[in-house]
């Protein structure tokens, strides 16, 4: 949908361009999501090297010489600091934002240290992988995740990521709240797309709608007799045009399918009564192509 109405205000017409664009922007999506992750690894570095540092002070305080490791001994630290999907990936992606911006991690590490989460963590000398692995989930949560100088340092560093961040941060803390003990080794860096015939689904869209976008508005220009063309917010028409684009030329899928999808991109994406407007022009514009037989659906419980 973005990538469309780029297009649209771009007054472009290079489609090649605009899809590689939106296949980089989604390709971003597994950087954003390792820098997310790696930020935890990160934060647990550093105050292993504060502590020590400390505990070599030529004036060190008792407290400074045998200091409290409960944070730095956190088993979901060792877990991700160890997995070797997560190590793999990060290289690979060649990951070093922390390396090169260490800045931020000194940053989070303070607004961690300042939490009352930590004061009411450290408290306890006694404490299960229970006990650990939900004073991380709470820690990100809480605590790094709302953080508006890494929001800002993310937004700067791609503009796309504003989006997915949500769904990142999101997906991590299910996969924190997902380990089970200090011995599961079920941790794994997510794919992109489930299989090949996901990121087809991206292209052919993409193609079918941008290629047919004449035809596919005229699916609905008689639906709006209230409506002048100039009048509908174009966001929404990028999103009738999709949807009846799915409709018409993607069989496999269900029809509620597409209208609660696009329904709930409107009420993310556009005005206030943008969803009730939209699900009004394609719940009639179903029984109408379905009455004509010009929407055709392959599979037990598509329609």
């Amino acid at each position: 949908m973005q990538s469309i109405y780029a297009m649209h205000q771009n007054g472009s017409d290079n489609m090649e361009k605009e899809e590689k664009f939106l296949f980089y922007s989604i390709d971003a999506i597994q950087d954003l999501y390792l820098i997310m992750l790696s930020s935890l690894i990160e934060i647990c570095k550093k105050e292993t090297v504060f502590l020590h540092l400390s505990s070599q002070k030529h004036l060190a305080t008792p407290e400074e010489r045998n200091p409290n490791e409960k944070f730095i001994k956190n088993s979901i630290f060792q877990i991700l600091a160890e997995n070797n999907s997560l190590s793999i990936a990060l290289e690979n992606r060649k990951i070093n934002n922390w390396t090169l911006n260490d800045d931020y991690i000194i940053l989070l590490l303070n607004a961690v240290k300042e939490s009352k989460l930590y004061a009411k963590y450290m408290s306890n000398s006694v404490n299960t992988f229970e006990e650990d692995r939900d004073f991380i989930v709470a820690l990100f949560t809480e605590v790094i995740v709302p953080n508006e100088k890494l929001y800002e340092y993310l937004e700067d560093d791609k503009l796309t990521w504003v989006d997915d961040i949500p769904l990142v941060n999101t997906h991590i803390i299910k996969q924190l709240k997902a380990i089970k003990s200090a011995n599961d080794e079920s941790f794994r860096v997510p794919k992109l797309y489930k299989d090949n015939e996901d990121k087809d689904f991206v292209r052919d869209l993409f193609r079918k709608t941008i290629l047919n976008e004449r035809e596919l508005s005229k699916e609905y220009d008689d639906k709006t007799p209230n409506w002048d063309s100039e009048r509908i917010a174009e966001i929404d028409t990028i999103i009738l045009k999709m949807a009846i684009c799915e409709f018409l030329k993607f069989p496999s899928i269900p029809v509620k399918v597409t209208l609660n999808e696009y329904l709930e991109v409107a009420k993310e994406y556009s005005t206030p009564k943008s969803s009730i407007f939209i699900n009004g022009i394609l719940d009639n514009l179903v029984k109408e192509l379905q009455a004509s037989k010009k929407m055709v659906k392959v599979g037990r419980g598509l329609m």
